[in-house]
């Protein structure tokens, strides 16, 4: 799919320029590869942030008209305000036509819900992996990858071997992997039993209340140290008054 942008060349140039450019409703930005040199470029803010909502402009050929140059481009990068609905800065590659592109493309999951593994066994459909990166020529870039999921059993994974890639793409993966795409899991189901006794844990466990806080614990050591009590130990004092009281009956 081919999209197109529009574009104007940029001739000013520095942090200064960037900004008087962004409060003009402008965005900066850098056209750059295929052997030429990078050429500054400024964009319509508001016709930018329409096409960043396209997941297609993301992993499609785009067609920018910068003045006399017409090119064949990738959106590679941009940047955006850490709280601001701002775009700073966007950064487009030119393309070789001849010669192949790396690219991150989307996953699409499709016929999950007449899988065996859910109509029949009641799972769910997990995905593994949303995105995929590929290598093909720049006429062969799709906009995303389908995954038929409508022969997976519950239990089972599909793999990127059984993932039909389009004519002229390549999967770029460690050699020898072969990552897991998707899975079925059944979810667990628990028992009567199971709930009750989740339950009684729950009853039995006590209450923040009933535990007391170490204030507590010493208030409680304090008032039984001071009561006087048959089990109180007698101090220094009460030694001495009780030798003084033997003396004098003698």
């Amino acid at each position: 799919m081919k999209i197109a942008i529009k574009a104007e060349p940029r001739s000013v140039q520095g942090t200064g320029a960037s900004r008087r450019l962004r409060r003009e409703s402008k965005v900066p930005g850098v056209l750059y590869g295929a052997g030429k040199d990078a050429t500054p470029i400024q964009l319509d803010h508001k016709d930018l942030w329409f096409k960043l909502k396209m997941e297609a402009f993301h992993a499609s050929i785009l067609d920018p008209e910068v003045g006399a140059e017409k090119s064949q481009v990738l959106l590679r990068d941009y940047q955006m305000h850490p709280f601001r609905a701002q775009i700073l800065h966007a950064d487009f590659q030119r393309v070789d036509a001849n010669k192949k592109i790396h690219m991150k493309v989307p996953l699409h999951f499709v016929n999950a819900e007449i899988s065996p593994g859910v109509k029949v066994a009641g799972g769910l459909a997990q995905h593994v992996m949303n995105e995929l990166e590929i290598s093909c020529l720049p006429k062969d870039l799709p906009e995303f990858i389908q995954v038929d999921l409508k022969d997976l059993q519950a239990g089972h994974s599909l793999h990127l071997s059984g993932v039909a890639l389009p004519p002229g793409v390549e999967a770029i993966v460690p050699k020898g992997e072969d990552p897991t795409v998707a899975t079925i899991v059944i979810p667990k189901v628990m028992t009567a039993e199971e709930e009750l006794a989740e339950a009684a844990t729950l009853t039995a466990a006590p209450a923040a209340a009933d535990v007391p806080t170490i204030a507590q614990k010493v208030g409680e050591g304090e008032s039984a140290g001071s009561g006087g009590g048959a089990g109180s130990k007698p101090t220094v004092k009460d030694d001495k008054k009780n030798m003084k009281e033997a003396k004098d009956k003698k």
